[in-house]
C-alpha cells in the first residue's frame, strides 16, 4: 500500500478520503446512534480492505463511491461546510504568517532618515516639520522647491511610483478656514484614504502615501484656522516613502549580533525623555557590553583604543568620506561627537561624547548603536545603551521601493 501510494493518484485519493470519514465519525461518536456508528466503521472496515489490496483502479474507484454514500448517509453533515473549510484555510495561513513573522522574518518600514544613505526614511518636497525651528531662509527655500515641483505623467509617473515616489496635489473647493486634516485610514502598512476640511467640506485623498513619523499637516507647513480661496493649493507635494525590509529574526538564535551589523532593537528600557518606550528602532550596532567607546574629533570611532576606518567590515561606507569635507545630512560623513556638532552651531546633539578624549564604558549584556546619518540621528550619543535582549533581529532584504537599495546588499 505505501509502495502503490507514491505512484497512484487514486490510492492517494482513497487513502485521504478514508482518513476524511474516520476524523468525522471520531468527532461525531457522541452525537451518532449506535447504528450510525456500527455502519461507518464497517463501510471504514471494508474500504481498508479494498484500498490495501493489488485490485485494479476501477474497483477502488467503486468502493470509494460506496464509502462516500455510506458516510453521507450516516453521517451528520456540516452545516455551511465550504465556508467552514474556507475559515479553516484562513486559520491556517494566519498561524504561518504569525510563525513565520515571530521565528524567522519580520516586515518592518524605515520611518526617519537616521540611516541615509544606506536606508531611507520617509522623505517630501516640501518638508516644513520642524517649520518653528527653521530660519525665515530655510522656510522661503522650502517654498521654492514647492513651487518649482512639476507632476510627471504617463511612463514616468508609474516609474516613479515602483521607485515609492507619491505626489499630493490638493486645492480648496471653497473660500474657508482649514478646520482638521484627519490621520489616514487604513491597515499597518496600507493606507485607504484621508480626510481633510476646509471650510464645511471635505476634502479626500485616496490611497494616501506613508508620512512616516511625521503627518501631512506638519509636512505640508498646514495651520489651524488657515484661511484658503476656492481654488488656491493646499496641498503641493512630493513623498518618498521609506524602505520596507525584512528583519532576519533567525541567525541570532545562533549567535550574538557581530560590531557593524544593521540591528533592530526595541526601545523599552532605554532611559530618556524622549524616547517612546513600545517603538522599534534600526541603527548600526557600534559597540559590545564592556567596551570603552570613543568618538573622534576626526569623525572616526575608537574602541578600546582601536580606530575603526573604512577597512573595518560594514563600515566601508560610513569611513568613505572625505575628511576635508565637513559633515553633511543624508551623506556618509563617519560619527560625529559634541565637539564637531558644536563647530556646526548645533551643540548638545551628542551630549554623551562630548569630544574626543571622552570615554563611554557599556555595562555587560548592552549594546551601542549610531545611525549612518550622523548630523540626524537620534542615538547612542544621546541616550547611550540598551539591554542586549532587545535585539530583534538584523536587516535583511530590502523589498520596496524598487530602487538602488532594493535586494539584500544594504551593508
Amino acid at each position: 500500500m505505501s509502495f502503490r501510494w507514491f505512484f497512484s493518484r487514486t490510492v492517494r485519493q482513497a487513502t485521504r478520503l478514508w482518513k476524511q470519514v474516520r476524523n468525522i465519525l471520531n468527532a461525531q461518536r457522541d452525537l451518532l446512534s449506535e447504528q450510525a456508528i456500527e455502519r461507518v466503521t464497517a463501510a471504514l472496515a471494508e474500504s481498508r480492505a479494498v484500498f490495501q489490496s493489488r485490485r485494479p483502479r476501477a474497483d477502488l474507484e467503486v468502493q470509494m463511491k460506496q464509502l462516500e454514500a455510506t458516510a453521507s448517509q450516516w453521517l451528520k453533515p456540516y452545516p455551511h461546510a465550504g465556508y467552514r473549510e474556507n475559515f479553516e484555510v484562513f486559520l491556517v495561513a494566519i498561524a504561518v504568517a504569525m510563525a513565520v513573522r515571530t521565528f524567522f522574518v519580520q516586515p518592518f518600514k524605515i520611518p526617519t532618515g537616521s540611516m541615509q544613505p544606506t536606508l531611507f526614511g520617509v522623505t517630501s518636497t516640501p518638508d516644513f516639520t520642524y517649520k518653528r525651528a527653521m530660519s525665515p531662509e530655510m522656510i522661503a527655500e522650502e517654498e521654492r522647491a514647492r513651487d518649482a515641483l512639476v507632476f510627471p505623467t504617463g511612463w514616468p509617473r508609474i516609474r516613479d511610483w515602483f521607485a515609492g515616489i507619491s505626489y499630493l496635489d490638493i486645492k480648496a473647493k471653497t473660500d474657508g478656514v482649514l478646520q482638521s486634516v484627519n490621520p489616514p485610514v487604513g491597515i499597518r502598512i496600507f493606507n485607504f484614504w484621508q480626510t481633510l476640511t476646509i471650510g464645511g467640506r471635505t476634502h479626500l485623498i485616496l490611497f494616501p502615501p506613508d508620512y512616516g513619523q511625521s503627518d501631512l499637516r506638519l509636512r505640508a507647513g498646514l495651520e489651524p484656522g488657515q484661511f484658503f480661496r476656492r481654488g488656491e493649493t493646499v496641498v503641493h507635494m512630493k513623498i518618498q516613502t521609506g524602505d520596507h525590509l525584512f528583519v532576519d529574526r533567525m541567525t541570532y538564535n545562533f549567535r550574538p549580533p557581530k560590531r557593524g551589523e544593521i540591528v533592530v532593537f526595541q526601545t523599552a528600557g532605554i532611559r530618556h525623555a524622549r524616547m517612546p518606550q513600545d517603538q522599534f528602532y534600526i541603527k548600526r550596532l557600534v559597540a559590545l557590553g564592556g567596551e570603552r567607546v570613543q568618538i573622534g574629533d576626526d569623525r572616526h570611532l575608537r574602541i578600546n583604543g582601536r580606530r575603526l576606518d573604512k577597512t573595518t567590515p560594514h563600515f566601508e561606507n560610513v569611513y568613505s568620506f572625505d575628511p576635508h569635507q565637513p559633515p553633511a545630512q543624508s551623506e556618509y560623513s563617519g560619527h560625529v561627537n559634541d565637539l564637531n556638532f558644536h563647530r556646526l552651531g548645533m551643540p548638545g546633539y551628542a551630549p554623551l561624547f562630548p569630544d574626543g578624549e571622552t570615554v563611554y564604558t557599556l555595562p555587560p549584556d548592552a549594546y551601542m548603536v549610531m545611525g549612518d546619518n550622523t548630523l540626524n540621528s537620534f542615538d547612542s550619543r544621546a541616550w547611550g545603551t540598551f539591554p542586549a535582549d532587545n535585539v530583534i533581529g538584523k536587516q535583511f532584504f530590502v523589498y520596496w521601493p524598487i530602487t538602488k537599495r532594493f535586494g539584500w546588499h544594504n551593508r
